[in-house]
């Protein structure tokens, strides 16, 4: 069996495992935010995205929740909320600006001027 078709079958039993586990306790933080993680990974980018959406309203305060679903708002390409959500996971306390600056999920809004002067602010602010 080839290494990719190995990557979606091993994807697809993590699907499967955690669908299952969301079936029992539909609020399972731990496994809607791998179920998210794993539907990215297998470019189903619009189910991660709900996924983020939905863990963004059960934890509403979590920066890392936040992060999560600006980086699949960008993985989408839409940058106005992806900028929006990015600035409120910071508000919220995420502080990891280091990987902020390089993650490739944030590719698309790291394009954005508004975000390139949002960084300078946040380089400023340290």
């Amino acid at each position: 069996m080839g290494q990719q078709k190995t990557k979606t079958v091993d994807l697809d039993f993590e699907i499967n495992f955690f669908e299952g586990l969301l079936k029992k306790r539909p609020a399972f933080i731990p496994a809607l935010v791998a179920l998210a993680e794993v539907y990215t990974k297998k470019g189903d980018l619009k189910k991660g995205l709900e996924l983020d959406l939905r863990l963004s309203e059960l934890r509403h305060d979590d920066p890392d929740v936040h992060y999560n679903l600006a980086c699949s708002y960008s993985l989408l390409g839409l940058i106005d909320d992806a900028f929006r959500v990015v600035k409120k996971a910071v508000t919220l306390g995420y502080d990891d600006f280091a990987y902020l600056r390089k993650d490739p999920d944030l590719g698309n809004l790291r394009k954005d001027s508004r975000f390139q002067k949002f960084l300078e602010e946040l380089k400023g602010n340290r």
